[in-house]
């Protein structure tokens, strides 16, 4: 005899793989972590005092 299987929950189940799974492929290609962000954040602040060190003031 064959399993009895409800339909919607069937295709909430399948939507949810897929949504988690493009989730997991976007977490790949675009996720950083905090310290790979602190660190950029820490350079792009270093980089900019130095700018505005040698920026020349026009009086």
């Amino acid at each position: 005899m064959a399993e009895i299987v409800n339909l919607r929950r069937a295709r909430k189940d399948k939507a949810r793989r897929e949504r988690e799974s493009e989730a997991d492929a976007n977490r790949r290609r675009f996720g950083r972590t905090k310290a790979e962000k602190a660190a950029d954040k820490d350079a792009q602040e270093r980089n900019q005092r130095d700018i505005d060190g040698k920026k020349i003031d026009r009086d």
